[in-house]
């Protein structure tokens, strides 16, 4: 389904509109993308752009190509960024640019997006504009992936008959996570909200795949029909566990890049890589919500030690709890926002 994200951030300064930029090569999914930049001249659009290729790892001096017109640069794990520049084109001259790059397979950057004067086709597009109270105000609209929406996961959870515990899990892993994000916006930080929240509210959408005997540890009393409906699904997801399985799911429905954000999120050894905004978030969220509660993380992995470690943790229990703490300093150096 087409539904776009959106995000809005204040900025005090260049400095901040430097680190919203760089923030931004850490939600990044599918490719090619194209990035779109619209704004008055002195708006941080090329400021912006030169923390967005920092984070991408440029070591290049990022200028902008007003005469050039197209610059290019070299990045170390995305390709080649585009770098294209519509301030002194007209509409078709611009339409013609753009042409000339139609089949770049990776990220191309436009500044004066407005310049076209049509509706942009799919992207990220980022406006930046003055603040009433000063500052400069930024949006971020995302509409480079396809999202479910909330009906589309409440049917999904019907249909694997989902016990409502986790369901219930879920969106309030969801409800954490979008504190967490919002925080990260006050910092300046970009992040997907609907992507973030979407991800959580399915992230165990097939958690029973690892249930011990087949069956749930709740005061939910599992029906026949739920226990060999359950059976059935694990016979399609042969040695996977609950999260590579959902990501598999979610592949087949057409939201790979959803898929990609919970993939990580599961407790297994060797770690998953976690690169993005969204990842990080998910998996630090999950850790702190015992069933449907808030906690703190020594509660949640207290609760993991007494459900499944009879009351002891695990040498696997202490390396995901640093992780966690990682994730903490890294992402909320100033302290983890209140969340219960």
């Amino acid at each position: 389904m087409s539904i776009t994200d959106t995000t809005e951030i204040w900025l005090t300064d260049a400095k901040n509109t430097h680190f919203a930029g760089v923030s931004l090569g850490s939600t990044l999914y599918a490719k090619p993308v194209d990035i779109w930049l619209s704004g008055e001249l002195g708006a941080g659009k090329t400021t912006f752009l030169q923390g967005f290729l920092q984070g991408l790892g440029v070591k290049d001096s990022v200028t902008s190509p007003t005469y050039a017109l197209e610059q290019r640069y070299e990045t170390p794990f995305h390709g080649t960024v585009l770098h294209l520049d519509l301030y002194r084109l007209t509409t078709e001259q611009a339409r013609e640019l753009l042409l000339h790059s139609a089949d770049h397979t990776g990220i191309r950057c436009i500044e004066w997006a407005e310049r076209l004067e049509s509706p942009l086709k799919d992207g990220i597009k980022i406006t930046l504009v003055d603040a009433p109270h000063g500052g400069r105000t930024l949006t971020a609209q995302f509409s480079d992936i396809d999202l479910p929406s909330h009906e589309q996961i409440l049917t999904w959870r019907n249909d694997v008959m989902l016990p409502p515990h986790i369901g219930a899990h879920c969106d309030v892993v969801a409800q954490v996570a979008s504190i967490l994000g919002k925080a990260l916006e006050e910092r300046g930080i970009l992040s997907r909200p609907l992507a973030l929240r979407r991800a959580a509210e399915v992230h165990d959408l097939l958690r029973f795949i690892d249930f011990a005997n087949g069956k749930s540890q709740s005061n939910f009393r599992d029906s026949p029909e739920a226990l060999a409906h359950w059976q059935e699904i694990k016979q399609k997801y042969p040695n996977l566990k609950h999260e590579p399985a959902c990501a598999a799911f979610l592949r087949a429905q057409g939201y790979p890049e959803l898929g990609d954000i919970v993939e990580p999120h599961g407790l297994r050894l060797p770690s998953p890589e976690r690169t993005t905004i969204e990842q990080k978030l998910l998996f630090y969220a999950d850790k702190r919500v015992a069933v449907d509660n808030p906690v703190s993380l020594d509660e949640r992995f207290q609760d993991l030690a007494v459900r499944y470690g009879e009351g002891k943790a695990s040498e696997m229990a202490n390396v995901w709890i640093e992780e966690c703490r990682i994730i903490e300093r890294e992402l909320f150096p100033g302290g983890v926002p209140a969340i219960s």
